[in-house]
């Protein structure tokens, strides 16, 4: 058993910041940066069940796989009793997909197929017609193929192996939209887009080069999300192709984002440090646990054999390693430096949770 105990990071920032400077920009098209409000995906959700499994699937203690089976044998005129049903090769699954923007009947869509039982894996299985459910209870399409799994799963006495998740499966296109949901875009008076990274100086840049395409103000930015659009009794695809054609000129956020639970850091090149003085030491302790066998005298009537265990406690206190950063340091120098002085993930983690707490940090922290 092992404990390592780091001690705080200590950090010297000053109280200047680096210097302003214009904040870094590039060219992307608007559609590439907004969406259309009202435009979206639904998700819809379903309750099957997938045959053809090889000894792999529910087993007799779940109840709702075999009741829905005798439910699927009574609709096609076979009547059987739910108790007497003892099968492997079935696993009740919900089954989720997303209906796009648009879509008319026939449209097809991918669905992801999950096991809710104790099946071990879905690999060869079928999955029977299943009707796919809105959030309103209404059916908006039906799925029904033969899964891809993008794992597997063998045991053999004792011995098991796994690769990935081998209780989810895929169907491409394996759903069929049955309703026409596409909205009517051509009586619409006005229509807005809505920026997927809110901004105010984006949405002005946005409702700016609308303008200046059009040679008029029929844009406008409501706020840091919204760009309001004058439709004027125009073609409003041809209105939208045109305005999602635009390239513009957008500042990029400064952002870093940390996977806790994986230790992985990413940080844009745009991000800025003030002057700051890194203090980073680590005090680590060592337990190490060994068990001994202490056994009575040969021919003793009296003892027993017991295991004692030898416990041994070693300490290690680093020197504290020191890193120093120029007044608006990039990324790059940053993380050269941390790597200099050997810094873990975990350790780079709390360095940047304590740059962002001392102000030093020029940036959004986002940790997920």
């Amino acid at each position: 058993m092992r404990i390592h105990l780091h001690c705080a990071t200590l950090l010297l920032a000053t109280a200047a910041f680096a210097a302003d400077a214009p904040p870094p920009s590039h060219q992307l098209r608007i559609r590439e940066v907004t969406t259309v409000e009202g435009v979206r995906e639904n998700s819809l959700i379903g309750y099957g069940l997938v045959v053809g499994l090889h000894g792999t699937g529910d087993q007799k203690q779940t109840v709702f796989t075999t009741q829905m089976l005798a439910n699927v044998m009574l609709r096609m005129g076979m009547q059987i009793t739910p108790s007497n049903i003892t099968v492997k090769n079935i696993a009740a699954v919900f089954v989720t997909s997303s209906l796009p923007a648009f879509t008319r009947p026939g449209t097809q869509m991918d669905v992801v197929v999950s096991s809710i039982g104790d099946a071990k894996s879905l690999e060869g299985g079928t999955l029977l017609l299943t009707p796919l459910r809105g959030e309103d209870g209404q059916i908006y399409a039906t799925a029904q193929g033969a899964l891809a799994i993008g794992g597997y799963s063998a045991a053999s006495s004792g011995v098991s192996k796994q690769l990935n998740h081998p209780t989810v499966g895929r169907i491409a296109n394996g759903a069929i939209a049955e309703r026409d949901l596409a909205p009517d875009l051509r009586n619409l008076a006005s229509l807005s887009l809505l920026l997927r990274e809110a901004d105010f100086t984006n949405a002005q840049r946005v409702a700016l080069s609308i303008n200046t395409e059009f040679g008029r103000p029929i844009a406008s930015a409501s706020d840091s999300r919204r760009i309001q659009i004058a439709s004027t009794g125009q073609d409003v695809p041809a209105l939208l192709a045109r305005i999602q054609s635009l390239s513009v000129e957008l500042v990029a956020p400064a952002r870093v984002v940390v996977n806790e639970k994986t230790g992985t850091i990413v940080m844009g090149r745009d991000v800025r440090l003030s002057a700051v003085s890194i203090l980073q030491g680590s005090l680590a302790i060592e337990i190490a646990t060994t068990f001994e066998v202490s056994q009575p005298n040969p021919m003793s009537k009296n003892g027993d054999t017991t295991v004692v265990p030898q416990t041994t406690i070693n300490t290690k206190d680093a020197p504290t390693r020191r890193i120093e950063l120029p007044e608006g340091a990039t990324v790059e120098q940053l993380v050269n430096g941390l790597q200099s002085i050997g810094a873990t993930a975990h350790d780079v983690l709390s360095i940047l949770q304590a740059l962002k707490a001392a102000g030093a940090l020029q940036a959004e922290l986002e940790i997920l």
